[in-house]
């Protein structure tokens, strides 16, 4: 009846008594198919390093990542009018964990391409952006790349081609149904919401209303320390993304009036040079060595190899109904683990961290 370890010792032993009873139990049931498809044991791996983009010295915003959250009921202030859904796009910045949000009507490709342009436009066009591999983010990465090939084919535009060919923001998209390879934009949407949630609540706010909040918080979040604040009052203020972004904390006190100074007496401009360059000496003492530290995932497992039969972790079905596949191929990381594997199942081949599937033993 597929007891456990328990009840099997007990059935033994009025039979027969047996030397390392739990040991053997123990095996044979966790040995057995038909239990393993009721209580599914998912894979786990050591937790990989950063990639380079995390650790690299570059402008704010030049690697980024992005996600949606929402939606936010938005009300039109008009008698019989229902408010309708808004959602919010957040981005973060890999090196400083800076925060630009973004208003979006829908989820729709055409919305979110509009949204990367106002986010271009006033942060600068970036390297590389990452995301997940949502339907409209998908859709926004085909539609630019349709865009890129319908300049680049124009044999009058060689120089504009040229100049543009190293400057395209290129995509990078982690595999499906695994959020924590974007843990960076999750906490920061997680923030995010956190704080709407405390400011907003349940009252009605019209589009200009919500964005004054969202761009508000964006400052909060922006004004946060990235390393650990000293208990030296020498050490001066904690290290901020906004440092920066603008040289100072958006929530710090207006400079003092320099108008009636003599100019003689006043720092150079390679002063302010030289403070943004402190400001990423800072980011290499104080916030570089936080990045290593491994929460979880502390014990390097065997790596999956492919032909072995898998169930696939499902949200939205209890264990027994989640489905079986077989590993097709493997994807290895810098470091020789493999994280991520793609799956051959009834309806075609799919891609899945290893967190989401459970082998089975046979």
């Amino acid at each position: 009846m597929h007891a456990g370890p328990k009840a099997l010792i007990g059935l033994l032993r009025l039979q027969i008594w047996t030397a390392n009873a739990r040991r053997i139990t123990t095996k044979v049931v966790k040995n057995c198919v038909h239990c393993c498809h009721y209580k599914p044991r998912l894979m786990q791996q050591i937790m990989g390093s950063l990639p380079a983009e995390r650790l690299t010295l570059t402008k704010p915003f030049a690697i980024s990542g992005v996600d949606l959250c929402g939606p936010f009921s938005t009300s039109y202030r008009i008698r019989g009018k229902v408010p309708y859904k808004t959602y919010m796009a957040v981005f973060i910045c890999f090196a400083t964990k800076a925060v630009h949000v973004e208003l979006v009507s829908d989820l729709s490709t055409n919305t979110f391409v509009l949204c990367l342009k106002r986010f271009v436009g006033r942060r600068g066009l970036p390297e590389s952006i990452w995301c997940d591999n949502a339907t409209n983010f998908v859709g926004a990465h085909s539609q630019l790349e349709e865009f890129r090939k319908q300049l680049f084919s124009q044999q009058a535009l060689q120089d504009l081609q040229t100049f543009t060919a190293s400057t395209g923001v290129s995509f990078h998209f982690i595999p499906p149904r695994a959020p924590h390879f974007g843990g960076l934009w999750e906490a920061a949407v997680k923030s995010m919401k956190h704080l709407l949630v405390k400011n907003i609540g349940n009252s009605g706010l019209t589009y200009e209303e919500l964005q004054t909040v969202a761009i508000e918080v964006e400052a909060v979040l922006n004004s946060r320390p990235i390393s650990p604040i000293s208990e030296d009052p020498n050490d001066g203020e904690a290290l901020t993304p906004s440092h920066f972004l603008l040289g100072s904390s958006l929530k710090a006190l207006p400079e003092p009036c320099l108008e009636d100074r003599n100019s003689n007496s006043l720092t150079r401009w390679q002063r302010v040079t030289y403070l943004k360059q402190q400001f990423w000496k800072l980011w290499r003492r104080d916030y570089l060595h936080t990045l290593q530290l491994r929460s979880k995932w502390l014990t390097p497992q065997a790596n999956i190899t492919p032909g072995q039969l898998v169930i696939i972790h499902d949200d939205n079905t209890p264990p027994q109904q989640w489905p079986l596949g077989r590993i097709l191929n493997t994807c290895f990381g810098a470091d020789g683990k493999v994280r991520v594997v793609d799956i051959k199942t009834m309806k075609g081949v799919t891609r899945r961290p290893i967190c989401k599937i459970a082998p089975l033993p046979v």
